[in-house]
Order: C-alpha cells, then sequence, then structure tokens
C-alpha cells in the first residue's frame, strides 16, 4: 500500500511514469454482474421491491383482472412526484410485461448513481481514472437495499444531469435556465429529493473549482446572481406540479409526524447509511481500503479536489445530520442525505493520478477487490432469500382469488448469523417484510400493506376494502392476536386498524419467518385457524370466520410483548 501513497517521482523510470488507466473494464463487468444478480433472482431480499412489483403489476394492465376493478382505482392527482416507475408502468408495462419492467427498475436503481458519479468525474478530471472503480461500490447502500427505486433513479439521472449542466456553463444564459427547467420536471416527476441532489450539484458546480472565489464582493455578487437564476429554474416545476396536485404526503393524518435522529449512536447509523447493507461489520470492512486510498493520497499530496462539490458535499452531509428521520409519513428522510454526500464526494476528488505502472496495478487490484468483494456478499444474501422466496411462493398458490390476506410474521428479534443475514438488514428491519404483497400477482388476493398512500402513489383503495388498507403499515408479530394488550396497543395507531375484527375480514393469515420461534408467544397461535400450507419459512392458516369472538388463553409473553412495543 506504500508503494500507492507515493506519487511518481523524478527517480521513477521513464518508462513507469504517468500509467495510463482504464477503468472501462471494470465497469462493464460490475453492469454485467448487477444484471447478472437481477435476472437470476426476481424477488431479491430488498425491503420494499415486493410492494413495488404488485403495484407495477396493476398499473400494467393487472388492475382490470378480477377482483381488482371493484378494489382498486388509479388516480393521478394524488401526487405530483415519486411516480416515475408508476408512468413507466402505464406506459411501458402493457408492452414489456410488468416482471421485465420491475427488473429493469430494479437494475437501473443499482447501476445509475455510481455510473452518473463516473459520468460527473470524467466530465471533471478528463479520463478514465482507476478511482472511478470505487465509486461502483456506492451501487449498494441503505437506500437501494430499503428497495427506494425512484429514489436510486432519480439520483443517478441528477449525476448525468450535472454534467450536462457543465457543459453549459458560461455559454447562453437562456438555454441553461430551459435545459434546468426540463431537468427539474423530470427529476420531480422521479423523485423529489432527486431533484433536491441535482440543485446541490448545480450549486457546488457554479462554485467552481477554487474557494478564492469569497475573496471578492465582485465574485461573490456574480456567484450569488448565478445560483439564484439556477434555483429559480429548479423551483420552478415542482411548485407548479404541486398546486394541481391533492396534498402532501401525510397518510397516518397525525400533522407533521416529526422523529430525529436525536442522539450520537443515531446519527452515526444515518451517516453509516451511505455503505450499510445487511451485516454493517462487513460492510464498513469492504470500504476501508477505499477510505485509506484517500486519506494517503491526502497525505502525499496526490490528490485533486472540486472546491465547490466539496461545499456540496459538506452541506449534504450537515443535512444528514439535521434533518428528522420520519415526516409527513415519510420515513428514511436522513439517511437519504448521505449517500448523496458520499456520491459528491467520490466525484469530486481524483486521488492518486500520477502513477507507476506498478502502483497503478496495486490501486486497481485494491479498488477491484473492494468493489467486487461487496457485490459478492450481496449476492450472496440473495442466494441466500430465494429459498424464503419459494416458500412464500408455495403458499401463495393456495389462496382463491378474491380473498383477503392477513400478513403477520414471527419476531425473532435475537435472531442472527449469517444462515440469516439475508432476512435482516441494518437496525433490524425485515428484508421479507414485503413479500406478502405478492398475493396480488400471484393469487389476485387482497393484501392490506399494498402501497397506495396518499401523496405518494397514484392508486388508491375503493371502499368498502379502503377500511382494511394499510398502505403505511408493515409485518407486525403473530403475538397480536393471542395478546389483547398488545392488540390495544397497535389499534391505537392509525396504520394498524386493519387489525380490528381480523376474524370478520380477513379470510386467511400468511406468517412469514415461521421456521423461527417468535420471540413473544413462540408458536402460539389462536383458536379457529386452520393450517393449510407449511414451507417453512411461510405458513398459511384458513380463518373461521363462524367462530364467535373470545378472549383466547394470554401466552406467557404477552406481557413482554407489550413492554417492548411500549419501549
Amino acid at each position: 500500500m506504500d508503494q500507492i501513497a507515493a506519487p511518481a517521482s523524478a527517480k521513477a523510470k521513464p518508462e513507469e511514469s504517468a500509467a495510463r488507466q482504464d477503468s472501462t473494464i471494470a465497469i462493464a463487468a460490475f453492469v454485467a454482474l448487477a444484471a447478472a444478480l437481477v435476472v437470476l433472482f426476481p424477488f431479491p431480499p430488498i425491503l420494499d421491491y415486493a410492494n413495488h412489483y404488485a403495484r407495477l403489476w396493476l398499473l400494467s394492465g393487472g388492475i382490470g383482472e378480477q377482483p381488482f376493478p371493484q378494489i382498486y382505482a388509479v388516480d393521478w392527482n394524488r401526487t405530483f412526484t415519486n411516480v416515475g416507475m408508476d408512468l413507466l408502468a402505464v406506459w411501458l408495462g402493457p408492452l414489456i410485461g410488468a416482471d421485465a419492467l420491475a427488473r429493469a427498475l430494479l437494475f437501473l436503481a443499482i447501476v445509475l448513481p455510481p455510473l452518473g458519479a463516473i459520468c460527473l468525474h470524467r466530465a471533471l478530471f478528463g479520463g478514465r481514472h482507476y478511482w472511478q472503480i470505487a465509486m461502483l461500490s456506492l451501487g449498494w447502500c441503505a437506500t437501494m437495499i430499503g428497495g427506494f427505486i425512484n429514489f436510486q433513479i432519480g439520483l443517478g439521472m441528477a449525476l448525468v444531469f450535472a454534467c450536462v449542466d457543465l457543459r453549459l456553463q458560461g455559454k447562453n444564459p437562456a438555454l441553461a435556465f430551459a435545459w434546468r427547467l426540463a431537468a427539474a420536471l423530470a427529476l420531480t416527476v422521479m423523485h423529489i429529493f432527486a431533484l433536491g441532489f441535482y440543485m446541490a450539484i448545480v450549486c457546488g458546480l457554479e462554485f467552481s473549482w477554487r474557494i478564492d472565489i469569497v475573496r471578492s464582493k465582485a465574485g461573490l455578487l456574480r456567484l450569488a446572481g448565478r445560483l439564484a437564476l439556477a434555483l429559480g429554474a429548479c423551483v420552478l416545476p415542482p411548485l407548479s406540479l404541486y398546486l394541481h396536485t391533492a396534498a402532501l404526503p401525510n397518510a397516518a393524518g397525525n400533522g407533521l409526524g416529526l422523529v430525529w435522529n436525536d442522539s450520537i449512536v443515531l446519527i452515526v447509523q444515518n451517516l453509516l447509511s451511505a455503505i450499510m447493507t445487511y451485516v454493517p461489520v462487513v460492510d464498513v470492512v469492504l470500504v476501508l481500503p477505499l477510505i485509506f486510498i484517500c486519506t494517503r493520497a491526502a497525505r502525499v499530496g496526490d490528490i485533486r479536489i472540486h472546491a465547490g462539490l466539496a461545499v456540496a458535499a459538506c452541506g449534504l452531509l450537515l443535512l444528514s445530520c439535521i434533518s428528522p428521520r420520519h415526516a409527513l409519513g415519510t420515513g428514511w428522510i436522513s439517511w437519504r442525505f448521505p449517500i448523496m454526500a458520499a456520491l459528491v464526494a467520490m466525484a469530486m476528488v481524483c486521488p492518486f493520478a500520477n502513477l507507476t505502472r506498478r502502483q497503478a496495478l496495486l490501486l486497481a487490484l485494491i479498488v477491484n477487490l473492494t468493489v467486487f468483494g461487496r457485490t459478492g456478499w450481496i449476492g450472496w444474501n440473495w442466494w441466500l432469500a430465494q429459498k424464503d422466496v419459494a416458500a412464500v411462493e408455495s403458499v401463495l398458490k393456495k389462496i382463491p382469488a378474491g380473498a383477503a390476506v392477513l400478513p403477520l410474521e414471527h419476531k425473532a428479534g435475537k435472531e442472527s448469523g449469517l444462515a440469516h443475514s439475508s432476512r435482516i438488514f441494518v437496525w433490524g428491519l425485515a428484508t421479507y417484510r414485503h413479500l406478502p404483497a405478492l398475493a396480488l400477482p400471484f393469487s389476485h388476493a387482497f393484501v392490506p400493506t399494498l402501497f397506495t398512500a396518499k401523496g405518494k402513489q397514484p392508486l388508491s383503495v375503493l371502499p368498502p376494502w379502503s377500511e382494511i388498507a394499510a398502505p403505511e403499515s408493515s409485518l407486525v408479530s403473530i403475538g397480536v392476536l393471542s395478546c389483547p394488550a398488545l392488540m390495544q396497543e397497535f389499534k391505537a395507531d392509525p396504520s394498524y386498524l386493519y387489525l380490528s375484527d381480523w376474524r370478520r375480514r380477513f379470510d386467511f393469515v400468511l406468517v412469514a419467518n415461521a421456521d423461527v420461534t417468535d420471540d413473544y408467544v413462540g408458536n402460539v397461535m389462536p383458536a379457529g385457524l386452520t393450517l393449510i400450507e407449511d414451507a417453512g419459512f411461510a405458513k398459511l392458516y384458513a380463518i373461521d370466520k363462524t367462530m364467535p369472538e373470545e378472549s383466547p388463553p394470554i401466552p406467557a409473553g404477552c406481557a413482554a410483548a407489550s413492554i417492548a412495543l411500549g419501549s
């Protein structure tokens, strides 16, 4: 590694100095590998992907199949942003099918952000530096594993649009203004946070390479004018669209609903979301070499930095620390800024541009091992999850069309180890939590947790089904059926009202993560449930609707479940 740290010196032999760096082969290999993963694993352990898949299937034409015309409707006035994939489902879904479209969008969500950063790096520094390979590691981050497809694609679009913006700087102001209007409109439709990311990059590019502009009053005034013009062009499209939209997102109807990262631990976790996937220790170990490369390059002075983008990256980093974690019925708000800051940070620097051939080969080896090591780790977890997906598909075959399915899970907070690493995302989030939504395309059955939130998705639920729809809900423990106190806790939350009178409202109970013991009630199920299919990870029970409501025997773990929920 010390050989990488040392810049090429006058003592180096002529044939060894300024070795040519070419990242093209590695980039192509990463794109091909990402495509292979998407093709091989139709439902990878990505939190929201199965839910998006079900909605895309409906918008691609499934909404016209029975019984869905009586359950769902499409209303484009419900939202003005975060609808990029929904529009593509309406336009392209009938032509290529929902499955092909969903996989293509997932592929773009993986590769577009790092490819956009590479494009911007090449526009700034020229050449095909090995450092560009390192940017591919950011294809795997918390928002990607979270399944934020529109957001991820929007990040890549913003970076590519910024490359065009860079070419237009200093040229026709009217052309630049028109371009920014068009770019802002496209990014607003895809995801509003992608527009904010584009605005941050544009401001950084306008700031230029050096910070000495702040030492001149005239230079500052010119900069302020350019920034005002750029931001004005970017604000007009979302403002115009918002004025024609019914409401902002807030499905729960509880005001701003602000939740903050109010401790050092939460802030650190938030910052690490730029690299986190399934097991934090593995992710940190696999990115440490990239950090070491930059720090060593800075120490020996073989590094170039775009000052304007450095300011933008610092601003995004600050936002990630002070922004709320949840607001307006929307989660993971603060987790979106660290990946933005990381993408800009990697695009704004060019470490070790002047290396001997031997040093360049060592640098290439390190970044390739890091990037493809991370990709291999992701592939391992995706492969691991396929038996769980197969179990869900097996039980879905037993569900008749038109049925209402209540999705639950075995809560296993103590579950750990590589054997189940694909099931639990960082911070204890279950990657399988939306697999029951596949009951829509596979069984033509109703599941309450499909994404249909006002202000976020154009899909709405018609009455009387809307009474048990929960567009912002997730899986809860099977203990909710046996523990009266736990049921009361959940029923107090508008997102879980569908649990009320569940015997009458639902036909089946689908339990995920069923091959491990629930932490609170073990394997206890209330009376009146008949096991239809046991596929290991997934179990399906039929509900006896004729059974009268009565107080079931309360399992010993119910008290602990209520305490855990309250904490």
